[in-house]
């Protein structure tokens, strides 16, 4: 049990620690899932819609594909609470949260590609292929920047804050210098 008793920066336990970033990862699944959810719905719909007989064989394939990816998405997304269901009380908590982080940015990806096939089937339908696939492309762009490159920023630039405030705190110079700066987010 001495794991239990290390603390980190935060002042808390590898188990608090734990149990605080499965509180927030849950967080971030109930938020994603809503979208997941939404995204699903309307495609379900889209069968049963006076068009849908209309669709060209390359189109029944974005469709088909894009519906597919939606369904594993949502259970990518929903396998965390299984996980924990499952493990819940043997003493597996930070496995639980290091695999549920795993199964969430594999849904982020899969979701990047499940909203690229939906507005490339939307915008194709509407305007036209080379439309479609514009949009479709720019889809993936944005959301590969907004959830990829953003995050590798802002982390970057976090730890350059770090270790220019580390530094000052080392020679005795900067605001920081008597510990009173911010405390990293781990």
């Amino acid at each position: 049990m001495a794991e239990e008793s290390h603390r980190t920066p935060r002042e808390e336990t590898t188990l608090e620690r734990a149990d605080r970033n499965f509180g927030e990862l849950l967080q971030e699944l109930r938020i994603i899932q809503t979208g997941v959810q939404i995204l699903f719905a309307f495609l379900l719909t889209l069968a049963f819609t006076a068009r849908f007989p209309t669709l060209d064989t390359a189109q029944r394939a974005m469709y088909i594909t894009t519906l597919l990816l939606a369904v594993l998405a949502a259970a990518l997304f929903t396998a965390p609470a299984a996980l924990h269901r499952t493990l819940f009380q043997r003493g597996a908590k930070p496995e639980i949260v290091r695999v549920s982080s795993r199964l969430a940015g594999a849904g982020m990806s899969v979701l990047m590609l499940a909203l690229t096939g939906s507005v490339l089937l939307v915008v194709d339908v509407v305007l036209g292929r080379v439309e479609g696939v514009i949009a479709g492309s720019a889809t993936l762009l944005v959301c590969g920047a907004l959830w990829g490159l953003l995050p590798q920023l802002v982390g970057w630039h976090a730890a350059r804050i770090e270790a220019r405030a580390a530094l000052e705190v080392d020679t005795g110079s900067g605001p920081d210098a008597a510990g009173g700066g911010p405390v990293a987010d781990r």
